[in-house]
């Protein structure tokens, strides 16, 4: 099979003929039809400071997928021959404490595909049949490759009640897009997204977020009172990572305001804890999809609302067959675009 391919502990991918994997007991094989590009795949390429720590070479990497299930191994008991399908790509335990207790999520053995296992980015995938999420024939092939960043923005999204709440949205990168679409489905007053990239403000604006703000020109607290905003924000969602982020949110959330944090900080942040504290702040962290309820959301949503499947559509820009693999892997490290989807049918 064709396969992006880290064949060493170097930069840069091979695009190079592998041997199908099979499925074992347990496992599905899948053929691949879309892959997305997430910033996970952009550091394994470029095999920086992380992937030197994190990632064990020889590897296909590749975790955003949808596909059709081409084989079953042995004991698989619900999934069929003919499936489209995703996959979650946190392979668990499920004997630690947090498995145990129904908290997958947070399983403390936790493998990811394309990670730490051979991934996605390959005409075939194989995955255990409990990672395997089954779709509506309804679902566009492109959404289907991206619901993993889609769970990520549920996830963060619905980590507080939204409905008639002001929602701030710091980094308007593909899941932060994602977020705002989530925020005003389930009925937030005021969502607000702010970035430092005008193509990914505009992206927002077509999201019909109320504001989208370039915050090297326009104070966070001007947009307020641009909305006509009394108080501080109610929920405050972190997607950018960048380290005057979260203070500046902060900075901006009414008493008792409550944040989720998603963007990964790449160096330390100063944070301002007395505000944090006499605020009655609530700060919480988080990563990947639960399992599986983000999912059941994600597709319940999608069913539900035609503008929300238009909007899970508009975040995806850019197209190109899976032989194109570097020039998707520019444009996606660009900065100024949605979500990337190669094209592997």
């Amino acid at each position: 099979m064709k396969a992006l391919y880290k064949a060493t502990a170097a930069p840069g991918f091979e695009f190079v003929e592998r041997p199908e994997p099979e499925a074992g007991p347990g496992e599905v094989k899948i053929r691949v039809l879309r892959t997305g590009l997430c910033g996970t795949d952009l550091h394994i390429e470029a095999w920086d400071a992380w992937a030197q720590g994190e990632i064990r070479t020889p590897l296909i990497p590749g975790h955003e997928f949808y596909g059709e299930v081409v084989d079953l191994g042995t004991g698989v008991r619900d999934v069929r021959v003919g499936d489209r399908v995703s996959g979650e790509g946190h392979v668990v335990c499920g004997t630690c404490r947090n498995c145990r207790a129904g908290r997958r999520q947070m399983c403390i053995r936790m493998q990811s595909v394309g990670v730490h296992r051979d991934g996605a980015f390959a005409e075939y995938v194989v995955i255990p049949e409990s990672n395997v999420w089954v779709h509506a024939d309804s679902i566009d092939p492109d959404v289907g490759a991206i619901f993993d960043p889609f769970g990520n923005a549920v996830h963060t999204a619905l980590a507080y009640p939204l409905v008639g709440e002001d929602v701030l949205i710091t980094g308007a990168g593909p899941i932060g897009l994602l977020a705002a679409a989530v925020a005003r489905h389930v009925g937030a007053r005021f969502v607000v997204a702010t970035d430092v990239s005008p193509a990914r403000l505009e992206l927002a604006r077509r999201l019909d977020v109320d504001l989208a703000v370039d915050v090297r020109e326009t104070k966070i607290a001007d947009a307020q009172r641009q909305l006509g905003m009394r108080e501080g924000f109610d929920v405050g969602l972190e997607m950018s990572g960048h380290p005057t982020a979260l203070p500046e949110m902060i900075a901006n959330m009414n008493h008792g305001g409550r944040i989720a944090m998603l963007g990964l900080p790449s160096q330390p942040i100063g944070v301002d804890w007395a505000r944090v504290v006499s605020h009655m702040l609530t700060i919480k962290g988080i990563y990947g999809r639960e399992m599986y309820e983000t999912w059941y959301a994600m597709s319940a949503m999608l069913a539900s609302s035609q503008q929300l499947r238009e909007s899970v559509s508009a975040v995806i820009t850019d197209r190109f067959a899976a032989a194109d693999w570097a020039k998707a892997f520019d444009t996606a490290r660009s900065g100024s675009t949605g979500k990337v989807v190669l094209d592997w049918s």
